[in-house]
């Protein structure tokens, strides 16, 4: 398993490197949009947004799916 400080940095470069193409959609002449608009619209834009969340709330996704005792005593005792 590798570091907090690793997958944090690892996410972060994904999340600028995703950021790239979108500015190109944004600035790019008007003629060519229609050529950019379904990559940006169902990749870049869903991937930059999945990631960008990972980097904010990612600590409560693996809380919820952590697979310690405590845990599991804990989600079964809420039930």
């Amino acid at each position: 398993m590798m570091s907090q400080s690793t997958q944090r940095t690892i996410f972060r470069w994904i999340h600028i490197v995703l950021s790239i193409p979108i500015l190109g959609y944004i600035y790019s002449p008007f003629d060519k949009l229609p050529d950019y608009a379904p990559p940006t619209r169902y990749v870049f834009v869903p991937m930059m947004v999945l990631t960008g969340l990972w980097m904010w709330k990612g600590h409560v996704v693996r809380r919820l799916f952590s697979s310690g005792p405590a845990m599991r005593q804990m989600r079964t005792e809420r039930s």
